[in-house]
């Protein structure tokens, strides 16, 4: 359809973002359909996630820019996971991780995505292409974004192992997981993943427990003690699976768990209250306890990280007005207001050219580059999460997601897994 001005219904809408929408709702930007220019005012879209990126000040800023409304729905993971399976009429667009895609897109729950409707498509960070963050980068074991990132057609459902003109989702939100600890309680240097099993913790670990995630910290440990070689850790045969959770139920017959938590809070609220003192942890988490004026460190580890990503997927059901609101939603979304905002949350955005430009030079040079602090660090909220002169745990951007070991993963197993997961928890 082309518009008065000669210009197209989908340049338009790729230039919308960096126009900005909120001119389109009050009817501003001239070339519009009337009826478009209206009715985008009475569209709602409905996000679900978990509560990493759905977070309110997105919806509020998505309605300031764009003038439509966004409905935010935050759950945990496998909650997240059962959802856009089971419910897929519910929400218009799923803020999922790259395991959870790799167990929803073949159900036919979600649409691929037009990459030629994407304006900033060519700026991803190569890690959701190619799976290598520099051309010299080893592909890391487990679910690898790119694994799963693109369909072999605008109808598939199968994952292609070569980029395509059709996502599975749009990436947008990833880092590079190690262990928390409290450096005051410690007593000592924590180096490798196996200082988790460490007796002198008794009683004062924890692990997360949300399986396909739970398992690759399991397995970062178990390697590290010696006890296993995996093949793949994002893809264990049943012996190997046996082997990990045998050694994490002997651990927790020992006592050394204090607690498994599921969700952000958990993890915050069981450092700062002193229960725990070394656990798996997501460096905002940490940077969350820090706030609270309670020393927690991002611990750099012998082996690397765990990573894991996540992006935005857009319904099936999806079509019309909704379905052009949401690709409008998504290229706001990737233009760098968000992206700023989820950086200074100690995250990372998959459009780093467009973060940096809604960024603070020191600022960028403090979350991106591992530079010592210029000048106070402030959370999006405005609360002070490091002073002058502090340097970020684990270095610059590349440092840290350039030591990638694991992704996290859905195994062939994976039924077997969650089963034999199931039986440590209740152990």
């Amino acid at each position: 359809m082309t518009i008065e001005t000669g210009v197209t219904r989908r340049g338009l809408l790729k230039t919308a973002a960096a126009v900005g929408g909120a001119a389109i709702g009050s009817g501003a930007i001239t070339g519009f359909p009337t009826i478009w220019a209206q009715n985008i005012k009475n569209v709602t879209l409905r996000q679900f996630g978990t509560g990493v990126s759905d977070v309110n000040a997105i919806a509020v800023k998505c309605k300031e820019d764009l003038g439509f409304t966004l409905n935010l729905t935050a759950l945990d993971s496998d909650a997240v996971t059962q959802r856009a399976i089971t419910q897929p009429n519910s929400y218009d667009i799923a803020d999922i991780e790259y395991w959870i895609c790799k167990k929803v897109f073949p159900r036919s729950v979600l649409q691929p995505m037009d990459t030629t409707k994407l304006k900033y498509f060519d700026k991803l960070v190569p890690l959701f292409i190619t799976g290598k963050l520099t051309p010299e980068s080893v592909i890391a074991q487990g679910t690898a974004p790119h694994t799963v990132g693109f369909v072999e057609g605008k109808e598939s459902t199968k994952f292609s192992k070569t980029p395509t003109e059709w996502l599975t989702m749009v990436p947008t939100i990833y880092n590079a997981d190690t262990l928390g600890i409290r450096p005051d309680l410690v007593g000592r240097p924590i180096t490798q993943w196996k200082d988790l099993a460490d007796p002198a913790f008794k009683g004062k670990a924890s692990i997360l427990n949300i399986p396909s995630i739970g398992i690759m910290d399991a397995a970062m440990v178990c390697e590290s003690l010696g006890i296993i070689k995996y093949a793949d850790k994002g893809n264990m045969t049943k012996a190997e699976i046996d082997t990990t959770i045998k050694t994490m139920i002997d651990l927790k017959k020992q006592g050394q768990f204090r607690a498994f938590w599921k969700t952000f809070d958990e993890s915050v609220n069981l450092m700062v209250s002193g229960e725990v003192i070394i656990q798996s942890m997501c460096s905002p988490a940490i940077a969350a306890v820090r706030s609270k004026g309670v020393p927690c460190v991002y611990q750099p580890l012998k082996e690397g990280y765990r990573s894991w990503g996540g992006g935005l997927g857009l319904a099936k059901h999806l079509k019309g007005i909704e379905l052009e609101a949401a690709y409008e939603y998504i290229n706001w979304y990737m233009s760098g207001w968000v992206g700023a905002y989820l950086n200074r949350q100690g995250y990372y955005s998959a459009v780093l050219e467009t973060a940096k430009a809604h960024m603070e030079p020191y600022e960028w040079a403090f979350w991106m580059e591992g530079k010592p602090a210029e000048k106070d660090i402030m959370s999006p909220e405005g609360k002070l999460m490091e002073k002058a002169g502090a340097v970020r745990d684990g270095g610059s951007f590349y440092e840290r997601m350039g030591h990638v070991a694991c992704w996290n993963a859905v195994m062939d197993e994976d039924k077997y897994m969650i089963q034999k997961w199931n039986e440590f928890i209740a152990a």
